[in-house]
């Protein structure tokens, strides 16, 4: 994961390198406790805090407690305001993150706005880490405007976003899965299908600390692709592998979860 690896220069036995450890392994119980003991026992300028309050924050939303999530992140937030300002990588890829969690509580129209805000900020700089941050806002941007039935806007800022990206990495996993959203939105979804099998390769290739962070993304979108498309035994498969693999990783609250929840009820019938 690049921006954990360009924070995070610790030795591995140091608790902020545990934490992230169990982090990346999808243990994320045991990341958000390890974590939080660090923001605990440290001054509020100490240096690990900003990459614990970071690692507390993902763990709660990997664990589906959204609402939770939230809130660590607008108390990290004047944290990485007042260590590293406003406009530097670091804060952006935390507003990023935090506008994340606003989709997953359905909170589209501000996840777009914030999303969109982080962009033209990260625009205005330079280097790697800037052009990360917008590509990662923009995803989350993509997802708002799937969620709100703009799939057309949604497919050209993904195409743009993936334009932009120099490698095949997570982020280019996720923008592609946004694109075949925004494709199976327009009724593509031969289209999207295809999409998504480049999802699926991309998702396969990815190292092991990358992978579990997408657990279920791929099955979820492909099955809705083949539902539409006819061929609903293979798309209930899909749809059960999505939900057993997001159950497993995150939890019954998780907003993917419940969004393979709902598409296994479209074929029980509930």
């Amino acid at each position: 994961m690049k921006f954990f690896r360009s924070r995070a220069r610790r030795t591995k036995s140091s608790p902020v390198s545990r934490a992230r450890a169990l982090y990346l392994s999808g243990r994320y119980a045991e990341a958000e406790a390890g974590a939080s003991a660090v923001v605990r026992s440290r001054p509020r300028d100490d240096m690990d805090v900003p990459l614990a309050l970071t690692i507390a924050a993902l763990s709660i939303g990997a664990q589906g407690r959204h609402a939770e999530a939230l809130a660590a992140y607008d108390e990290a937030l004047p944290v990485f305001g007042r260590i590293f300002g406003s406009d530097h990588w670091q804060t952006l890829k935390l507003r990023s993150d935090r506008a994340q969690q606003l989709a997953a509580l359905g909170r589209h129209a501000e996840c777009e706005a914030e999303g969109a805000a982080v962009v033209r900020a990260a625009a205005c700089g330079t280097g790697p880490e800037m052009r990360l941050v917008a590509a990662a806002a923009s995803n989350g941007v993509v997802f708002a405007l799937n969620a709100q039935g703009r799939h057309v806007e949604a497919e050209a800022l993904a195409r743009e976003a993936l334009a932009a990206l120099d490698e095949p990495d997570r982020l280019c996993l996720v923008l592609r899965l946004g694109l075949a959203r925004s494709l199976n939105g327009q009724a593509r979804y031969e289209e999207a299908l295809a999409e998504a099998a480049g999802a699926d390769e991309l998702h396969r290739g990815l190292p092991p600390e990358e992978r579990g962070q997408e657990a279920g993304a791929v099955e979820l979108v492909m099955a809705t692709s083949l539902l539409e498309l006819g061929r609903d035994a293979e798309a209930r498969v899909r749809a059960a592998t999505a939900h057993d693999a997001c159950l497993a990783s995150f939890g019954p609250e998780h907003r993917r979860t419940r969004e393979a929840r709902a598409l296994l009820d479209r074929f029980d019938g509930a």
